[in-house]
């Protein structure tokens, strides 16, 4: 497993609900930002991953509220894959204040979807290996 990436972003006051607090469908939104910087920084578009005829499908997230976030705060979403032998991996997110106090932690289940079987590839890391300038932020 490779050290986790992270973006920073501020919490913007329409991604609030009437408590206050982040809705809780914009923790997706952050988790995805996340993933998609780290495809960026890594050097993979995604021009590159539809030229190639897959896309990244997502199959499953499971969401822990550990503590609330308010419109103003720095939060850090970190992003972490894990690799096993099949067709899906996992990616661990923590979203975290700037200070360091965990507010949600992000469990989700993907894959690559060939566009044109529409059936889910083989060795998705693979295709996450050739295609990267920087392999090693997906832990490969």
């Amino acid at each position: 497993m490779s050290e986790p990436f992270s973006v920073r972003i501020t919490v913007r006051g329409y991604e609030t609900d009437v408590q206050g607090h982040v809705n809780q469908s914009v923790y997706i939104n952050y988790a995805e930002h996340a993933r998609w910087s780290l495809l960026r920084a890594a050097g993979i578009s995604q021009t590159e991953l539809t030229g190639q005829g897959v896309g990244p499908v997502a199959l499953e997230t499971t969401i822990r509220y550990r503590r609330e976030l308010l419109a103003g705060d720095e939060i850090d979403v970190s992003c972490v894959f894990e690799w096993g032998d099949g067709k899906t991996f996992r990616i661990r997110q923590t979203i975290s204040r700037a200070d360091g106090t965990v507010a949600a932690e992000l469990t989700a289940v993907g894959g690559l979807l060939d566009l044109k079987e529409r059936r889910m590839v083989a060795n998705p890391q693979g295709y996450f290996k050739e295609l990267a300038s920087d392999p090693g932020l997906f832990g490969l």
